[in-house]
């Protein structure tokens, strides 16, 4: 054999061996990889640690028990994990229902309110129709009686409640608290069937005060006029703060259940089918998305009952009725807008009789009565009521407010009636 082929052939035989080798490294690279990966996966899968413990060959390692820290961003608040639990569990305690249960355990104490309305275009009357929804709160022995939003009865000439059997009624508004944009209709039990008295019931009262954010929230309204509809969403925020149009600060429950026009007036509901708000499109209105606002009925709740059992108004004899001593008008939601300084809603003085009960108190033009007797006044028509109901001689509180210094500064005075003619 030559010397070529030799250097050749021990050319060739170390190159297998190199890759050989290099072979061998892999295949026993990947067997150690799978093997290590088998070993763990048993580990991880078996409970060795507690295997080696059982049998007494390790030593149980002390473990702190595991807490769970909630924070709620409205309020910035932390919360343990117990109290976590405790919230929780308040916040649905009772009976819970789905949402087509409470709908329809609801549905018979929720009515759609239809309104006709005359109102002023440069100097011309125009009627318009509105719409919006009312609860059913309660009932005397001739009355049902029916809270809503005050903007939605404002101005009202003829209002019509349609319960949920598609029946209709004429209501009346009993009275109101125009700041805190609430009033109580009612409808004469003698307009109703005992078929639609048999469907219609008063709602359920809940705890606005012991409401957890993030909580379910049902929203029935009348929407858009089209009747009634249901929205889900939860509680957005508690103790929302908010200026009224009319300059008051009210708080607010807001939700991202959706509440359009026609919805105010409407319940806002717990899971438990209890009412915990009065939704109010007039807040936030048509500006933003996924916030919907409602006054808490913890709030509202005894507003509605004093609307509710305030005596009834019985005219008296002419020479026994009184009289104030000014010349005024209704100060609505559209002529107040229209101002300067955004007056307060009620009866504004347009003159004073000289010397007459209202200027011996202090009353002077301009001034805007807003409540006669710790009564929310509307308008000049439910004032002359109450002149007629209260003799001559009768010493009142009025509440007035008067502009001074670019705002408007609430006042209260006693004002002793004077008979008509005097």
């Amino acid at each position: 054999m030559s010397e070529e082929n030799v250097r050749e052939k021990k050319k060739g035989g170390f190159a297998r061996k190199f890759f050989t080798s290099v072979g061998l490294g892999i295949a026993f690279g990947i067997f150690a990889g799978i093997g290590f990966l088998g070993v763990k996966i048993v580990y991880d899968v078996l409970p060795v640690d507690e295997m080696l413990i059982s049998a007494g060959l390790k030593e149980a390692p002390e473990v702190e028990e595991p807490t769970l820290t909630l924070q709620f961003a409205e309020c910035g608040v932390l919360v343990s994990e117990a109290n976590a639990l405790a919230i929780a569990d308040e916040g649905v305690s009772g009976e819970i229902l789905d949402v087509p249960e409470v709908v329809k355990q609801t549905m018979p104490s929720i009515v759609s309110i239809n309104l006709t309305s005359d109102v002023s275009y440069h100097g011309m009357k125009q009627e318009v129709k509105s719409a919006g929804s009312g609860i059913i709160v309660g009932q005397n022995e001739n009355e049902l009686l029916i809270a809503t939003n005050y903007h939605v009865v404002e101005g009202g000439k003829e209002i019509k409640v349609q319960f949920c059997d598609g029946t209709e009624g004429l209501a009346t508004v009993k009275g109101q608290d125009i700041p805190m944009d609430l009033a109580v209709m009612s409808v004469s039990l003698e307009e109703l069937t005992e078929e639609t008295k048999d469907q219609i019931k008063i709602i359920q009262l809940g705890n606005s005060d012991e409401l957890v954010v993030g909580e379910a929230a049902i929203a029935i309204g009348n929407s858009l006029g089209y009747g009634q509809s249901v929205t889900v969403g939860v509680i957005s925020a508690l103790n929302r703060e908010m200026v009224l149009e009319n300059g008051e600060t009210g708080i607010f429950i807001q939700t991202d259940a959706a509440i359009n026009q026609g919805n105010s007036g409407g319940a806002l509901l717990n899971t438990k089918g209890e009412l915990i708000g009065i939704n109010s499109n007039k807040m936030g209105g048509t500006y933003v998305e996924g916030m919907g606002y409602a006054i808490p009925i913890t709030t509202a709740e005894p507003i509605i009952s004093q609307i509710m059992n305030k005596e009834e108004l019985v005219a008296l004899p002419d020479e026994e009725q009184s009289y104030l001593g000014i010349s005024g008008a209704t100060l609505t939601s559209s002529m107040a807008s229209q101002q300067a300084v955004r007056p307060p809603l009620g009866i504004y003085v347009a003159s004073v009789v000289e010397d007459g009960p209202a200027e011996k108190a202090g009353l002077k033009r301009g001034d805007v009565i807003t409540k006669f007797e710790g009564n929310s006044l509307a308008t000049m028509e439910e004032l002359q009521e109450y002149l007629a109901a209260y003799a001559a001689g009768t010493t009142v509180t009025v509440t007035y407010e008067r502009l001074e210094d670019g705002e408007y500064v609430e006042y209260e005075c006693q004002i002793t009636l004077e008979k008509k003619d005097s």
